[in-house]
């Protein structure tokens, strides 16, 4: 059997679950961690190396991927030095916290000759699967206008992470890509962004810098239309995306674990995750946090469902530095696309914010 020799940068809590999946694929060994006062902890438990120097894990001879899972602002320095080193690449969301970063990035990996690949998990679950089947046969015609919401209510931290500060996360849009990629990926590329939000409620001590409330309006080809609602400023929190055409609509409820397809009276019911229990699981971790926002740190584990969906991220990824074919419907996330358009939009949406007008989208073509 073909093996593939990892390397991981960042080892907190995504970089630690994202390690330790590795290392329980027969297709994969981990080699070495790197990052933080954590690595040599999960070194230890994993049976690998912890390397100080980024340099020095991009540099190893016995390694042929880095996946990237540091804080988002440090994305791009490991990224073009794997790819310099000859090193395939999976990099968490967000790809980066700028359009340029993001361009350079995809670039060096291009120049490089490598694989590289976007961590936009939401496209391994099986409900968004049968979402993006539903739109390729037409089942609910041409798509005209969609609305998605992410958002809760965030009490203050003992301690801040760098996930609430603009600088180091981008804030929520950028930290909670998924929904925006995911609308892209469905819509086709938004053409224009207006942004209204701010800072409403979660200012002075306990919390970063963050807008807690941002609205988007995006426009699509062809006249179709998108609002998106993001942000801790809510204490009726929610989790979904709805997807109206000229001949049905499709309810994606990522809180309620389902997907909806509604076609005249009838309404057909899918799982949104691999089985019942899993978004029985999902579904009852929205019941505890109580509208709340909550992260994962580098001592908690994750839930089953997401396990199991790094395991099918990652076994894609794998399966590509193997030389296997890319499914179809994964190609964006391996030829830029997904990770330019959402970076492209995202930083369109801020500027909108600021300048308090509409912003044409322009990503890099590929």
């Amino acid at each position: 059997m073909e093996i593939v020799r990892f390397g991981v940068v960042g080892c907190g809590y995504f970089g630690g679950e994202l390690a330790r999946v590795l290392n329980g694929m027969e297709d994969c060994r981990l080699v070495a961690v790197h990052g933080g006062t954590r690595a040599s902890v999960l070194a230890e438990e994993l049976q690998c190396e912890a390397v100080e120097r980024l340099e020095a894990l991009t540099e190893r001879s016995d390694i042929d991927a880095i996946v990237v899972a540091s804080p988002s602002h440090l994305h791009k320095e490991a990224v073009v030095q794997a790819a310099r080193n000859g090193k395939h690449v999976f990099c968490e969301k967000p790809i980066a916290l700028t359009l340029q970063d993001c361009e350079e990035m995809v670039e060096a990996c291009r120049k490089a000759g490598v694989i590289f690949m976007a961590g936009h998990i939401m496209h391994f679950m099986n409900g968004v699967e049968q979402i993006k089947r539903w739109i390729e046969e037409g089942a609910i015609g041409r798509p005209l206008v969609c609305h998605s919401e992410r958002t809760g209510w965030e009490e203050p931290q003992q301690k801040v992470s760098w996930k609430k500060n603009n600088a180091t996360s981008g804030g929520h849009l950028f930290h909670h890509i998924h929904e925006l990629d995911f609308l892209q990926a469905i819509m086709g590329p938004a053409l224009s962004v207006c942004t209204a939000g701010g800072n409403l409620a979660h200012q002075g001590e306990g919390f970063g810098d963050e807008d807690d409330v941002l609205l988007l309006t995006l426009q699509f080809e062809g006249g179709a239309l998108g609002t998106m609602q993001y942000g801790s400023g809510f204490r009726w929190g929610e989790h979904f995306v709805k997807i109206n055409g000229t001949e049905g609509a499709i309810l994606l409820d990522l809180k309620r674990s389902k997907v909806e397809l509604k076609k005249g009276s009838g309404i057909e019911h899918f799982l949104l995750n691999a089985s019942a229990e899993e978004d029985m699981e999902r579904a009852q971790s929205y019941v505890r946090a109580d509208g709340g926002v909550a992260y994962g740190t580098a001592s908690s584990r994750m839930p089953g469902w997401l396990a199991n969906l790094i395991r099918k991220e990652l076994g894609a990824f794998s399966e590509a530095v193997l030389g296997k074919p890319i499914l179809e419907s994964l190609k964006a996330l391996f030829d830029g696309t997904a990770a330019l358009s959402s970076i492209a939009a995202a930083e369109a949406s801020m500027v909108s914010l600021q300048q308090k007008k509409w912003i044409d989208i322009k990503p890099k073509q590929r």
